[in-house]
């Protein structure tokens, strides 16, 4: 098979396409022939070797850990698809990467529904997992409002609209050049940054904000504390820094937490119903990874950015 690579670290000039063995599915896992993949900020910071992660690459490596495709072959134990099914999912976390590729090995998936492009599908895997697991552990539901810091980007606008699909206000934070974005999505758009609190409040008001999301790690977490009242009101997936403030770190089933990854199932009927859309902000063929990875790491940040196989 064709795959997008890298051989060293470095800028996105260093990804090429070259030939690689076909994976073969493990047990509970599918391959699939990749209709589209996306570039996440694993990704751009895996090739860049500024992830602590990046010593455990065998070189070269296959970047991508979200795909959408049609499944080609089953591993053992696999029974709620079938070969010639459209599925979308992810990779194994732990092996860092391998869907920027003609095929790709999913642990985790579900099925695509019409409603949702190729291009939109493979935007969704690790992100609506990770929203899903950080919203299940805030317990965010019918009528609360949720705070999003760092709204506009590949999971915080898959977070928006899943919080708004529980019957939550949404409030989400972005860069001033993101607010119509943000009000696009659903939210009740405000600028981040420093003294967010006295923005949040001049927009929402003194009501109660019972839970709040930080996706940006930009150390913004005691403010999220001051206006939820309560540090075991906020989740972080992006500050490391959390637990010396008393806020929960969400890193998933790598750090043995209960996962998301039912959320794909949901996510695929909100979809249906046309009320879940994953922003795609652009698509580029597998030999032009590296101007993809170029535009992901650049700003705005609204949505993904994806490379389409087929």
């Amino acid at each position: 098979m064709l795959a997008v690579q890298f051989d060293r670290f470095g800028p996105p000039e260093v990804l090429a396409l070259a030939e690689f063995p076909d994976p073969t599915p493990g047990p509970g896992q599918v391959r699939v022939r990749v209709h589209a993949a996306g570039v996440s900020p694993v990704d751009l910071a895996l090739r860049a070797g500024t992830s602590p992660t990046a010593a455990r690459l065998a070189l070269p490596h296959v970047p991508g850990v979200d795909a959408a495709g049609v499944v080609d072959a089953l591993g053992a134990g696999v029974t709620d698809v079938a070969v010639g099914d459209a599925v979308f999912g992810a990779v194994d976390v732990a092996r860092l990467g391998g869907a920027s590729a003609e095929l790709a090995v999913l642990a985790f998936w579900a099925r695509k529904p019409d409603a949702l492009t190729w291009e939109q599908a493979a935007a969704s895997g690790t992100g609506v997992e990770t929203a899903t697991r950080a919203l299940d552990l805030l317990g965010v539901g019918d009528g609360a409002t949720l705070l999003i810091d760092g709204a506009s980007g590949g999971v915080g606008s898959l977070a928006v609209q899943l919080g708004l699909a529980r019957g939550a206000r949404v409030i989400g934070t972005g860069a001033p050049e993101s607010q119509d974005f943000l009000a696009t999505l659903g939210a009740l758009p405000v600028p981040y940054g420093p003294d967010l609190a006295s923005r949040v409040r001049a927009a929402y008001g003194t009501g109660r904000i019972e839970a709040a999301l930080d996706i940006a790690g930009a150390g913004g977490l005691a403010e999220l504390i001051e206006l939820t009242g309560d540090a075991d009101a906020v989740v972080t997936i992006a500050d490391f820094d959390a637990p010396a403030l008393g806020v929960r770190l969400s890193v998933g089933a790598l750090g043995g937490q209960a996962d998301g990854r039912h959320g794909l199932a949901a996510a695929a009927t909100l979809a249906e119903e046309g009320r879940f859309r994953p922003p795609v902000r652009a698509a580029f063929p597998l030999a032009q990874a590296a101007r993809a990875h170029a535009l992901a790491a650049s700003g705005p940040h609204h949505g993904k950015v994806v490379l389409v196989a087929r």
